[in-house]
């Protein structure tokens, strides 16, 4: 069993229909978890959260304000699993979950983290990120913006290419994912200009279906807005180094008020995943494992450092060993 563990936290697009169903089947903990979620939001996403998951329709399951509640019930979902089953393996007196050594969270996510972390109780963090989904869904409705996969590209090349396509419009890097894989984020025009430049360059670029200007200007109102409801919020130091998307770095575990502050400017600045990876604690000892919905942070840690074997635990069965 590995001394320490190393979670890793989803984001928005890891969603699926029927996530979380397996561990609200297989663990009273994490049927614990949907049912305060479902208590705590009751029909403000016009049906409870755990029907959406489980059930969909993935037409409103993927829309913003829906689809981040929902990944970060279940991600906290399956934490309460796995420790339903490590209580099972632990019968005979073998020691429960290994505690942890960091937490790090995709965008959203990131209060999945700080969650594990201790910064927030789960119904807080529940509220908090069901307001960031309907400002950003909000925002991404009152802004004609869109995002653009740059694969083969590296930060230089995503400069260029926003340099290159922006005109007099937004066009900004918004998800630094691996080596090789760049999202950009900005007005609708500079979008299109965006894959033909992409392209003359020699990269793969598509657009993203369904996305808004995430990470970009473009989501100003919604950061704007958020800094009230965080504002208002209590929020205590996290007890476990948690990372930053904006400064690919560990909080500050000492300045509630910065971490604040950081959650804000997450909304509107490139989200820097792969820088974070490398920097997380790596030995022997410590093993690394991501949170349900999917297995999207384990591709890309393929990417980022080979040697960081991740193991997903979408549904049921796995506990950290």
């Amino acid at each position: 069993m590995s001394e320490q563990v190393v979670v890793l936290c989803p984001g928005q697009g890891a969603q699926s229909v029927g996530m979380g169903r397996a561990w609200a089947e297989s663990s009273p903990a994490a049927r614990a978890v949907f049912d305060e979620a479902d208590r705590v939001l009751g029909d403000a996403l016009g049906a409870p959260l755990s029907r959406l998951g489980f059930e969909g329709p993935a037409e409103r399951l993927d829309m913003t304000d829906a689809s981040q509640p929902a990944i970060f019930a279940c991600s906290a979902a399956c934490w309460a699993g796995l420790h339903d089953e490590a209580a099972d393996a632990g019968a005979g007196g073998v020691p429960a979950l290994p505690p942890l050594a960091a937490v790090a969270g995709l965008s959203l996510g990131e209060y999945t983290a700080l969650h594990l972390a201790g910064a927030f109780d789960f119904a807080t963090g529940l509220r908090l990120v069901a307001e960031r989904g309907r400002l950003m869904q909000e925002a991404a409705e009152s802004s004609r913006g869109g995002m653009v996969a740059l694969i083969g590209a590296e930060e230089a090349d995503a400069d260029a290419v926003c340099d290159e396509a922006r005109g007099g419009d937004v066009l900004v890097p918004a998800n630094y994912n691996a080596p090789g894989q760049i999202v950009l984020s900005g007005s609708a025009e500079a979008c299109d200009r965006a894959v033909a430049a992409a392209e003359a360059r020699g990269l793969r670029a598509s657009r993203l279906t369904g996305a808004g200007a995430f990470h970009s200007p473009l989501m100003q109102p919604a950061a704007d807005r958020m800094a009230e409801v965080l504002g208002a919020a209590e929020l205590r130091t996290p007890r476990v180094p948690t990372w930053s998307n904006v400064t690919g770095e560990a909080h500050d575990p000492e300045d509630v008020e910065l971490l604040r502050e950081r959650l804000v400017q997450q909304i509107t600045s490139p989200v820097r995943w792969a820088q974070g990876c490398t920097r997380l604690p790596a030995a022997d000892s410590i093993g690394y494992h991501e949170l349900a919905p999917g297995t999207v942070l384990r591709g890309l840690m393929r990417r980022i450092d080979r040697n960081r074997k991740v193991t997903s635990h979408d549904q049921p069965s796995a506990s950290p060993a």
